[in-house]
């Protein structure tokens, strides 16, 4: 990726940590304090529609307008940051790699040749990166060293660098948005044990993000074209209304758990939108199971142990026990600022919305 990005859990310079989001831009800052962190200043300001279309930024100098004004309504003065960009223009990959390597010939053997088998498009149109993770015996009783492989087209990379320096900022970390949410839960996924996977459900604007997590490294990920938009969408053309890109009428509805046969009940009867709703939920849980069972059916001796819902979309209401019912899968909305035991103005950032910080406060930790 950025020549900075040198870690999974690495630190850049600063604390600062902004997240571009197709219907957002959020900005925080974060200081270290005795044990834990303290949240210096966290803004989000709307994004109108086109400037991002299908996770690209279609409209870099408005784009940098609005990072510029988040940054004055937090009241924050610094020239570089850490961003990520989403899985859907990112590669993620383990892959196995000889223990007798040294670092130079690894390097190379990695950036190059192992690069070039896993990439859909040439060598030469992909930034890549890659961070030694551990040693290992294979079956065959040869030791070998697990690396895990990061590439993005050179085209979105460049596209993030000219936004921010059009700012008046630069890249410090550049990473995929899953390595910040799994940064920010890293405590939670501690408590499982290798044999067990955790599942990170990051339901975004206009699609949503799987993936399957061991040991706090991403084993498998893949990209839904669902998100609170397309649930917005469903729920307007059921009542006949305009589709808007403002959550409240989402974040409203409370989501039956039980499963509804037909999607049919008194309720959803009289209430048109939450049928709809059910819908796409419905799709969302069949696209999640395929997924889950996809990766299982590839690994031994491995179980789900958990599945955390994040994003804007993931703190809806009852949304962890509809899961949890349709998937007979233990599952969990994550609160970004419980799991990081941050004092936050609990008016400002209900309970609800909490589940959309997971983000940009794991790009913040970079530099704490």
């Amino acid at each position: 990726m950025v020549k900075s990005f040198n870690s999974l859990f690495g630190k850049s310079n600063k604390g600062v940590g902004i997240e571009l989001a197709p219907e957002r831009v959020n900005v925080v800052q974060l200081r270290k304090q005795r044990q834990g962190l303290k949240l210096e200043s966290l803004t989000s300001v709307a994004v109108p529609e086109g400037v991002v279309t299908d996770g690209q930024i279609t409209d870099p100098p408005q784009m940098a307008q609005l990072i510029q004004q988040a940054l004055a309504e937090s009241k924050i003065k610094v020239s570089r940051v850490a961003t990520g960009v989403p899985g859907r223009d990112s590669i993620v990959r383990l892959i196995p790699v000889p223990a007798e390597l040294d670092d130079k010939e690894l390097r190379e053997m990695v950036l190059n040749h192992e690069a070039s088998l896993y990439l859909p498009y040439p060598r030469e149109e992909a930034d890549v990166d890659y961070q030694k993770l551990g040693y290992f015996v294979d079956e065959d009783g040869i030791e070998k060293v697990q690396v895990l492989l990061v590439a993005t087209r050179k085209e979105v990379t460049d596209t993030y660098i000219s936004t921010f320096e059009q700012a008046g900022l630069q890249i410090d970390i550049l990473e995929i948005n899953s390595f910040a949410l799994i940064r920010t839960i890293r405590e939670q996924l501690r408590q499982f044990g290798p044999q067990e996977a955790a599942v990170v459900v990051d339901i975004e604007f206009d699609s949503t993000e799987i993936a399957i997590v061991i040991n706090g490294v991403p084993q498998f990920s893949r990209t839904v074209p669902i998100g609170t938009y397309q649930m917005q969408m469903a729920m307007a053309r059921a009542m006949s209304l305009p589709t808007s890109r403002d959550m409240e009428l989402l974040q409203g509805m409370v989501i039956p758990p039980t499963p509804i046969d037909g999607g049919q009940t008194g309720m959803t009867e009289v209430n048109p939108s939450l049928a709809a709703l059910l819908r796409v939920l419905g799709e969302l849980t069949d696209e999640l199971r395929r997924s889950i069972d996809f990766y299982l059916n590839q690994s031994e001796n491995l179980e789900v142990a958990q599945i955390f819902l994040a994003g804007p979309g993931g703190g809806l209401q009852q949304l962890d026990e509809f899961f949890t019912q349709r998937l007979s899968l233990p599952t969990t909305q994550i609160d970004p600022i419980v799991s990081l035991s941050l004092e936050i103005d609990e008016e400002k950032y209900p309970t609800a919305k909490r589940s959309g910080l997971g983000i940009v406060l794991g790009l913040g930790m970079r530099g704490v």
